[in-house]
Order: structure tokens, then C-alpha cells, then sequence
């Protein structure tokens, strides 16, 4: 008998909480892929955004513990090729949100787990479950 694993789109700022803050609220995020929990869904246009925010100057990350970062998320994660022209999104408020809802359709995932307002209003007219990060 397979287990369901679900899939699920945690946003950058999620992803950022659960790496960088090891006695954070969000560490059972890092614990849930580890253990395969769930399998995180990830794109080009997400993973890109991701390796640009470890760069910030404000975490203050040599290219090795971004390195070591990304190890310890992307090889946990699926890669979904987002479709030419991309599928259909509720309108959003960010565009920088976009293709997290992109990736969510065209991954058909089960959740989108984010702390962003502009996201989370969008909760009773998308497609999979969006959650607040911090339950």
C-alpha cells in the first residue's frame, strides 16, 4: 500500500525560515522534506529566486553556506517544468507571487504554503489548499 506524499509549494520566505533559523518556528518544514514528509515542488523561476535571496547582504552567507543551503533543499524537491504560456492564476496583487501559483498548477500540488498576505487572500479561489506558515 503506497503512502500519499503530498506536494507542496512552500514561498521563498518560508523556505529562507526553515534554513536559516535552525530553533525557528518553522523547522518542522526543514524536518517534513528531510523525512519526506511531503516532497516541496520547486521551478526555475522559484529556485532562481531562492538563490538570489540567499545572496542578501543581510544574512550575511558566504557562497559556501549557500551552498550548503541549497544541498540541504533542492535535492528534496521536485522540479516542475512550468508550460509555454504558463497556466491560468488568479489575478495577484505581487507579481513576484506569480509563479509561485504557476508552479502550484502546473505541479498540481496539494498545498502552497506562504506567510504572504497577497497569496494567502487568494485562500477560497485557487485550485490547492493555500496555508498560513505558521501552523
Amino acid at each position: 500500500m503506497s503512502r500519499f506524499v503530498p506536494k507542496v509549494v512552500l514561498d521563498t520566505n518560508s523556505v529562507l525560515s526553515a534554513l536559516l533559523f535552525p530553533k525557528g518556528r518553522l523547522v518542522p518544514l526543514r524536518v517534513g522534506w528531510q523525512a519526506a514528509k511531503f516532497v516541496p515542488l520547486v521551478s526555475k523561476e522559484t529556485a532562481s529566486e531562492l538563490i538570489r535571496a540567499l545572496s542578501y547582504p543581510k544574512f550575511k552567507l558566504s557562497p559556501a553556506d549557500q551552498q550548503e543551503l541549497l544541498a540541504d533543499y533542492l535535492p528534496y524537491c521536485l522540479t516542475v517544468k512550468v508550460p509555454e504560456p504558463p497556466p491560468e492564476t488568479p489575478i495577484c496583487r505581487d507579481p513576484a507571487d506569480i509563479p509561485f501559483l504557476q508552479l502550484a498548477r502546473a505541479g498540481n500540488a496539494d498545498y502552497l504554503v506562504t506567510g504572504d498576505q497577497d497569496l494567502l487572500v487568494l485562500a477560497e479561489s485557487f485550485v490547492c489548499q493555500i496555508h498560513p506558515r505558521n501552523h
